[in-house]
């Protein structure tokens, strides 16, 4: 009787623990999406903010863990993994498109002669803010992760932009290296 009841305790535990994890069907991905014709387009700080805005939502909304980013003047690179139940692809275009839109709209109101810069003749758009084809690269393995980690966290030094990779605010380097929370949506790769 003891027996029986301990491995029907068991296989209750087990499934308590099972059925609130979460399947993750997708590998993580190294995204960077760069603005048209590299142009300094994000310099503007409002443009970073919507940025971490726009993937603050996408982590509350549930469809995302993002695990590291660098906002660049001109591109941004992210390693994040697309939660159950959605595509990574489908996320990317989505926040793409919405951040593409959003400074549409803007520099359409404050700043018409730079939004001119981004006016291209395709059937599908009038105007341009992301060069096409961002590059993803699917991180098999903790290696490949560490080593875009890291490349995402030099990137403003290698620029010159700061001395250390914490000191550059528009980046993840400070929740990995001096343990701050100042992006709230960011989840540690080794939790």
């Amino acid at each position: 009787m003891t027996h029986r009841w301990l491995l029907k305790s068991y296989v209750i535990s087990l499934y308590a623990i099972f059925s609130s994890m979460e399947i993750l069907t997708e590998h993580a991905q190294f995204l960077t999406a760069s603005i048209h014709k590299k142009k300094h387009l994000l310099s503007n700080e409002s443009y970073k903010i919507l940025i971490v805005n726009s993937l603050r939502f996408l982590v509350n909304d549930g469809r995302v863990f993002v695990y590291a980013f660098v906002i660049m003047d001109n591109h941004i690179h992210l390693i994040w993994q697309a939660r159950e139940g959605y595509q990574t692809h489908d996320i990317q275009r989505d926040f793409l498109k919405y951040i593409a839109q959003m400074i549409k709209f803007d520099l359409r109101k404050n700043n018409q002669k730079i939004l001119s810069e981004y006016r291209v003749n395709l059937k599908d758009r009038e105007y341009q803010i992301w060069q096409r084809s961002p590059m993803n690269i699917e991180l098999y393995t903790e290696k490949v992760f560490e080593q875009k980690l890291d490349y995402i966290h030099y990137n403003p030094v290698n620029a010159g932009l700061c001395r250390l990779p914490e000191e550059y605010k528009y980046s993840s380097a400070s929740f990995y290296i001096l343990n701050k929370s100042e992006f709230d949506f960011l989840t540690h790769y080794m939790d």
